[in-house]
């Protein structure tokens, strides 16, 4: 099971934060602050996992992001790197070439996709034809709603 999902820079400044485990917020801050400084300060051609404390750190680089997860000890860092994978995958369908200010300005649109791939730390759906549905579908019904308070008929 996935403990937690961080994206930050290439600078360190933390872009997402996913926590599927509970943790007082002064750990959060303590844990993301190391995990950030470890990694940053790893070379590039080093692996992409490394044993921290009582689980595995599995991260992987994209254009300025850093996407990192923490898993179990018994968990396939393989499949980790894969998820992490199709994540940017959908982040790249959905905002054509996704970069850093996009996850900056549609922060809530990068969480909910990765609500739709993750639930509690586990995949939840693989197709990433079902989460862009999901997506479209969720974007419809927002855009439906703005349209609707928009209108003349709705009280102010």
């Amino acid at each position: 099971m996935m403990l937690f999902m961080l994206l930050f820079s290439r600078q360190g400044k933390l872009r997402l934060q996913k926590w599927y485990m509970a943790y007082p917020d002064k750990v959060k801050k303590k844990i993301t602050r190391e995990l950030v400084t470890t990694i940053l300060a790893r070379k590039p051609k080093m692996c992409s996992f490394l044993e921290w404390k009582d689980c595995k750190i599995v991260y992987k680089r994209y254009a300025s992001l850093y996407f990192c997860c923490a898993i179990e000890q018994n968990d396939n860092e393989l499949l980790t790197l894969e998820i992490i994978h199709r994540y940017v995958e959908l982040l790249d369908k959905y905002f054509g070439s996704v970069c850093e200010l996009d996850i900056i300005f549609n922060f809530e649109k990068a969480y909910f996709i990765l609500d739709e791939l993750l639930i509690g730390g586990e995949i939840q759906e693989t197709s990433k034809k079902n989460v862009l549905k999901a997506i479209a579908s969720q974007d419809l019904l927002q855009e439906r709603k703005q349209k609707h308070i928009r209108s003349p008929r709705y009280p102010r």
